[in-house]
């Protein structure tokens, strides 16, 4: 069996236990629901949607991935891809987004399935690297590592989510031939080594970042349980916690060239070189 081929089943095997059926889309009344979908979650600026159905369209019909999570009739989840830099090895993953259980995990597994079999390599896509169970589901559940701090990287984006926050984003890298990739998607997360010696760089103290000095190799960097009910509740604290983790997260990945080597503890685990 090819990986392609294994991975396809892994994929429908995630499907069927999140009771979801995934389907690659490309007519404008399936790509408007995705559009509609897209806009429950994130209640976007009109003028600055995740991405237009006109988009999708493209996508659709010049090879990319656009596809759906379907509960029966209904669409519970998307994902939208395109081929990127270097040619024929990357493919870019610009928005997913699920309303129920498990059909985001079943939308990324049928994704890895499709770049494997279209013979990519790795799969890339941003996130906000202070959402902590975005962080837990990309590190762990999927077995993606960050590579580079982008800062505001999307500019001021008035939704219900993003709002009021800088638009700060990892990129993250899922090399889909890596064993512990595969290990993940078999529903196995990954769950890097933590030494003993590992030392707190960012700590939540009572729901405040607190950072501390440290010379060790390994770092931890912890996150905020809920950075989106932060925002609600206290725009200042939030930012707070923002500057914070710019100042360690980015400064071991940009001023030292540290890698991430996973989640755990409720944060990042980061080592010098």
């Amino acid at each position: 069996m090819t990986p392609s081929e294994l991975a396809f089943r892994t994929a429908v095997a995630a499907a069927e236990q999140a009771g979801v059926e995934i389907r690659e889309l490309e007519e404008i009344p399936d790509l408007e629901r995705v559009f509609h979908l897209y806009y429950d979650i994130w209640h976007p600026d009109p003028l600055n949607a995740p991405v237009s159905v006109e988009m999708m369209r493209a996508f659709s019909h010049t090879g990319n991935y656009v596809t759906g999570a379907y509960d029966g009739d209904l669409l519970v989840g998307a994902s939208v891809a395109f081929r990127a830099a270097p040619p024929a090895e990357r493919l870019h993953s610009h928005v997913t987004g699920a309303v129920k259980k498990g059909a985001g995990f079943a939308l990324k597994l049928h994704q890895r399935a499709w770049a494997l079999a279209a013979g990519f390599h790795q799969v890339t896509w941003t996130f906000d690297p202070l959402l902590r169970r975005n962080a837990y589901f990309n590190l762990a559940k999927l077995g993606a590592m960050p590579y580079e701090y982008l800062y505001d990287f999307y500019g001021a984006m008035p939704d219900e989510v993003n709002a009021g926050d800088e638009s700060d984003r990892v990129l993250v890298c899922w090399r889909l031939y890596d064993p512990h990739v595969a290990e993940a998607a078999a529903g196995r997360p990954y769950r890097p080594e933590v030494p003993a010696d590992a030392e707190p760089g960012l700590i939540d103290e009572q729901g405040r970042p607190v950072v501390r000095r440290t010379t060790s190799q390994v770092v931890l960097v912890q996150l905020p349980e809920d950075i989106e009910a932060i925002r609600r509740a206290d725009p200042g604290l939030a930012k707070a916690w923002r500057q914070a983790l710019r100042e360690v997260l980015a400064g071991l990945m940009d001023g030292e060239s540290a890698l991430v080597k996973g989640f755990a503890r409720g944060g990042y685990v980061v080592e010098r070189p």
